[in-house]
């Protein structure tokens, strides 16, 4: 992973708003360049290449889930709540153009055309989330807090297709709130009734 700079830390956030506008092929150093001030020369010698670049972004997006996973377990070790601020905290961004929408989610539309390498980084964040989600929906029936349908881990991958299909069903609408009205059935559904 490059050494963190402010100038590097610009560059990523920059590549990372330019992805979410407009995938990996939506953007080049040129358009970097341009948004954050800086030459092209001095991008290449942070991230030599575009694989560079978008690798360390994902790495970095992956460290940022884990770190916001732990925050979502340290405030709360309810398993129902830990879900409850995972879609809370989509539904935070869905209205900012600048992380609205999931950046791994994105890539896998575009994994067909990408280099492997971000295709491993890419697969990689999809292990770890859906092992979180998989742990966390297994407590929740364990406790009697979560009623499944399926096995933890067949309920896990459903739940995160319907997170990233909610997301893009909010941005095709331009409407926020459809995030919201897709994910709090499934929530409820997982709800266990006072009397189960």
């Amino acid at each position: 992973m490059a050494t963190a700079t402010a100038t590097s830390d610009e560059i990523l956030r920059c590549a990372r708003s330019l992805i979410i506008a407009g995938g990996y092929n939506g953007f080049s150093y040129a358009d970097i360049a341009a948004v954050v001030g800086i030459r092209k020369a001095s991008i290449h010698h942070h991230f030599p290449t575009k694989v560079d670049l978008v690798r360390t972004l994902v790495e970095r997006y992956r460290v940022e889930a884990d770190m916001g996973i732990a925050e979502f377990e340290r405030q709360s070790p309810d398993p129902l709540d830990q879900l409850r601020k995972y879609v809370g905290y989509w539904a935070g961004c869905i209205g900012d153009p600048t992380s609205s929408f999931c950046v791994c989610a994105l890539l896998a539309t575009e994994i067909p055309i990408l280099p492997q390498e971000i295709v491993l980084e890419v697969r990689a964040y999809f292990r770890a989330l859906s092992a979180w989600l998989t742990s966390v929906l297994e407590r929740g029936a364990k406790q009697g807090r979560i009623v499944l349908s399926n096995s933890p881990r067949i309920e896990a991958e459903t739940f995160m297709a319907a997170m990233h299909g909610a997301m893009l069903s909010a941005r095709a609408y331009g409407d926020p709130a459809i995030l919201e009205a897709i994910t709090t059935p499934i929530l409820e559904r997982f709800e266990a009734s006072p009397t189960d």
